[in-house]
């Protein structure tokens, strides 16, 4: 009688298997994204306050750049981070999608995070 050897190939059964890990990162930016996303709306809402002194007419260009940006950011910036945060829950928890996932999580923590470092280096009107 003679003996079979079988000698497994490797294949891409490694990025197929389900990451156990897959929702650590969905809900850290989940957390992080409910403290900085109200956070980051109601000083974007306050920094309108830094025109009281000079006026909405004779305010410095940079203090209404900045103010521009801000809003900017708010209206563009919020639904990007909403987008991002759910793609972060919604793409499949294989390991082959850790990258990406890691992605979204950035992307969803960049227009909050903007918005308080715009608001904390507002210039003086």
């Amino acid at each position: 009688m003679t003996t079979q050897h079988i000698a497994t190939l490797p294949g891409p059964s490694d990025t197929a298997e389900r990451d156990p890990r897959a929702w650590v990162t969905a809900v850290i930016t989940t957390v992080l994204v409910a403290v900085l996303g109200p956070t980051a709306f109601t000083f974007a809402c306050l920094s309108v306050m830094a025109t009281d002194s000079c006026g909405p007419d004779d305010c410095s260009h940079a203090l209404t750049t900045s103010l521009t940006w801000i809003f900017g950011m708010l209206f563009y910036g919020g639904p990007v981070a909403v987008a991002a945060l759910l793609t972060t829950w919604l793409l499949p928890w294989k390991h082959r999608w850790s990258t990406a996932r890691r992605w979204t999580a950035v992307i969803a923590l960049v227009p909050p995070l903007t918005i308080l470092l715009l608001v904390f280096t507002l210039p003086t009107p």
